[in-house]
């Protein structure tokens, strides 16, 4: 996704994935079969087992209909003791999983390399200039999370993924000329999947719908839609369709706004010269 990092697994979400696998492993239901009863991916309920996903309210009626009553009981008991962490975090864990089972993903970025997009050596760059600073093994824990999280972008070839980038971040070139020639590597070779668009809003821009900043947006296999925003230490998860809907004018605008494919592929050939 973006700059910030991966939150670390808390007990409560530890103890609220192991509740939810006793309840499923006594109902006799593999993680397969669960799944696709409460209308969300195998892949998803696993990693909310684990505790490296903030389960959504949805889960406990759901798992009601599966279940039982007394095991929804028990697991909206699970539920309620979640510690939910003030900002960054929670809404990051949050998103993830919504990201996870998208059908459509916007991302319109003004500050970073959007995080599905980012190179290794660029996530690096990232990370090592953290401040306050990290340790090697924090470094390589957030790298590998966040090239796992790349993963939706083969995993989900039926999901449409939409990228406006600002050449600004393009041309900062952070973490040196080398990091920015496997930026725009990277961007060229993902544009040559169907189901990924990258578009550049040039410098100069005169009339430009992003002023208000980053914006994410995501529509569910419900076919609603769910807005994300970030800034310094904090983020939101936007549900109010009147809000999502101003967000989505904003990016559809931004489309018309930004540079087409052809236009795109030319401006990123341009600033990586000569190979």
């Amino acid at each position: 996704m973006t700059t910030d990092s991966e939150p670390e697994t808390s007990e409560s979400l530890k103890t609220f994935g192991a509740v939810l696998k006793a309840l499923r492993d006594e109902a006799g239901l593999t993680q397969e079969q669960f799944a696709p009863r409460v209308r969300y991916s195998a892949t998803y309920v696993a990693k909310v087992e684990q505790g490296r996903r903030f389960p959504p309210r949805e889960l406990i009626p759901r798992s009601e209909e599966v279940l039982g009553a007394p095991a929804a009981r028990v697991l909206g008991a699970a539920y309620r003791t979640l510690t939910r962490k003030v900002g960054l975090a929670s809404w990051f864990l949050q998103w993830a999983g919504i990201e996870e089972d998208a059908v459509s993903l916007l991302a319109y970025e003004c500050r970073a390399i959007p995080g599905l997009l980012q190179p290794e050596p660029y996530i690096r760059a990232i990370f090592e200039q953290r401040l306050p600073p990290l340790s090697e093994e924090q470094i390589e824990t957030q790298v590998a999370a966040r090239l796992e999280r790349q993963r939706l972008l083969i995993e989900r070839p039926n999901t449409a993924f939409s990228f406006i980038i600002e050449q600004a971040v393009l041309e900062r070139h952070m973490g040196g000329e080398e990091v920015a020639r496997h930026v725009l590597d990277h961007l060229l070779e993902k544009m040559d999947r169907r189901n990924v668009e990258v578009q550049v809003m040039p410098l100069r821009q005169e009339i430009h719908a992003g002023i208000d900043g980053l914006m994410y947006l995501a529509e569910t296999p419900q076919h609603a839609w769910v807005g994300y925003s970030e800034g310094q230490q904090s983020s939101v998860l936007i549900t109010s369709p009147k809000d999502v809907s101003a967000m989505l004018q904003r990016y559809g605008k931004l489309r018309s706004q930004a540079l087409g494919h052809e236009a795109t592929v030319s401006l990123l050939k341009q600033m990586r010269g000569a190979p």
